[in-house]
Parts: structure tokens; C-alpha cells; sequence
């Protein structure tokens, strides 16, 4: 299912009505040139008599160029790990701090961030009590630098089609952007590193069924590109979780 949500103050005003809290997830690692540009409109939504956004969580995956003071400086709420534990620690440690019945993680890197994102997220769950997981599906943008989806394209994919054809229909099974009911959440256990994202996306569905896992177009996301010889350790974290869940490895 693949939902084009309404507007931001529309989400906003349904959020109030129900009575929930937003929490809004934010793993940083040396992020310096992109982390202002996703917090501060987080932040800002935290603003007014009917905010999107009730809380701002940045966990300091043990940077070095200053990405956890920029997030301070602008209002969010910083816990800071130096053991540098990977992505999916980080997000298990904001989730154990977050108060929110929804919880919504975006990455830091993202370059074009609005608050589009979170309210694209979160309406799926206002409005369809059977949906559990949404993950955020873009367009990247092909022209900056390397491109990008190679990961997501020629292993994570297709895997799903091989091992798990009832998630086939995933766009974008390791998309950052991702929004969770709080009860479904503290059932999980996190991927300590890059294989969080896939790891969660499948054991929200064998818990609560495929249909209970929506998809939002989040229009086009630019973000940081790494080299070809980097993604080789996540490509193997994401194999991990998924051959560990399905009684391969």
C-alpha cells in the first residue's frame, strides 16, 4: 500500500485529536554538513498550540567533526555515544528515551529534509489503525555524485523477492525515513548496525502481517553518497539480517 498523504498542518490537527505523541529519531554520525538542516525544522515544529512534533531525539554516534553540538545548539535533545556502536544501536537508544506513541526515524544526511517527511509518515497511522510500520519511498537524485540505491537495488531487493515475496512490494526496504507505533517498537530488537531498517521492516510484518506495513512517497530526497568500497559493510550487515531471519545463514 503506497498512500500520498495531505498537508503538514492537516496531520498536525488529526495528531491532536487523537491524543498522540510524535517522537521524532535522528542517528548522526560526523554529519556536521547536514545535521542543522534536518533538526531545525524538527525543532521548529515543536512550536504552537497544535504541533506536529512533541519531542526531538539526536543520538551522537560517536562523531568527531561537532554533529552533536549543532543539534544542541539548535534546540534538540542530544544523548551522545562514544563507543560508536553503528546506526541501529543509536536508533535503539533514542527509542528507549523517546516518549512518543509514535516514533519516526529520519537519517541525518538528508540534504532536501522538510517536515513533509515526518507528516507524510505519521498520517498512515492516524488514519488506518491496521497499519503498523510505514517506510518513506523517494526518488533519488541521480545527479549528485555517485547516485545512489546500489545496495537497495542489487542485494536488498532482490532478496525479498527470493526469501520473502510477500515484502516484494517494499520500494525501499533500507529507507531511513521510517515511522512505528510505539507498542510494536518495544517488541522489536534492533539490528545493531546497518541491517536495521530490513531487520525491522520484516519483524513488524511477521508479527502484524505484510498488509500492516504501508509505503509514502516522499517526493525527491538528496543525500550523501558513499564510494563504492564503503558499502560493502553495510551490504553485509543487511545480508546478516535478512539470512538470520529466515533460517538461511
Amino acid at each position: 500500500m503506497t498512500i500520498t498523504a495531505p498537508g503538514v498542518p492537516e496531520v498536525a490537527a488529526a495528531k491532536v485529536a487523537a491524543g498522540l505523541r510524535v517522537s521524532v529519531c535522528v542517528p548522526a554520525r560526523n554529519e556536521a554538513p547536514t545535521v542543522a538542516g534536518v533538526v531545525s525544522p524538527l525543532v521548529a515544529a515543536l512550536d504552537g498550540p497544535g504541533p506536529l512534533v512533541d519531542e526531538v531525539v539526536v543520538v551522537d554516534d560517536g562523531s568527531t567533526d561537532g554533529t552533536g553540538s549543532i543539534a544542541l545548539a539548535l534546540g534538540a535533545r542530544v544523548l551522545r555515544s562514544t563507543r560508536s556502536p553503528g546506526k541501529g544501536a543509536a536508533m535503539a537508544e533514542a527509542a528507549r528515551v523517546a516518549t512518543g506513541d509514535i516514533v519516526v526515524f529520519v537519517d541525518a544526511d538528508v540534504r532536501n529534509f522538510g517536515i513533509h517527511f515526518v507528516s507524510a509518515l505519521v498520517e498512515p497511522l492516524l488514519t488506518d489503525l491496521s497499519v503498523v510500520l510505514v517506510k518513506g519511498t523517494y526518488r533519488r537524485a541521480w545527479n549528485d555524485g555517485a547516485g545512489g540505491g546500489r545496495v537497495t537495488e542489487l542485494l536488498a531487493r532482490p532478496l525479498l523477492r527470493r526469501l520473502l515475496p510477500e515484502l516484494a512490494f517494499v520500494r525501499q526496504p533500507l529507507a531511513g525515513e521510517v515511522a512505528v507505533r510505539r507498542h510494536a517498537l518495544d517488541g522489536l530488537v534492533l539490528e545493531a548496525g546497518y541491517g536495521v531498517e530490513i531487520g525491522m521492516l520484516i519483524d513488524v510484518a511477521r508479527r502484524f502481517g505484510p498488509a500492516a506495513v504501508a509505503q509514502v512517497d516522499l517526493g525527491e530526497r538528496v543525500h550523501r553518497n558513499r564510494p563504492l568500497e564503503e558499502l560493502a559493510g553495510q551490504a553485509d550487515e543487511v545480508l546478516a539480517a535478512v539470512l538470520s531471519r529466515t533460517a538461511v545463514a
